[in-house]
């Protein structure tokens, strides 16, 4: 926690580039996270409710399902991708 404080009280101009780097990847790979995981958990609740309504359906409520999931979790890769250009290349 000190060491947050402490880095808090820098002025932006002397953080080193690689820390800023780095710094920068965690936080675009935490918040690009942040909407698949909220999505996938949604899409699996409502998934379990119709198929707890309606089990004669569960064939194709898993098809949209597992479809829906591969979609968010696809914005997830992004992020991941993203973050690691961001680390290493940039």
């Amino acid at each position: 926690m000190d060491a947050l404080l402490a880095l808090a009280n820098i002025p932006l101009a002397q953080i080193e580039t690689e820390a800023a780097r780095l710094l920068g990847s965690g936080i675009a790979i935490g918040l690009g996270l942040i909407g698949p995981g909220i999505g996938i958990g949604l899409l699996g609740a409502a998934a379990m409710s119709a198929i707890g309504r309606n089990p004669e359906a569960t064939g194709a409520i898993q098809t949209n399902m597992i479809l829906g999931i591969a979609f968010a979790e696809a914005l997830g890769i992004y992020a991941l991708v993203a973050a690691i250009m961001i680390g290493f290349i940039f």
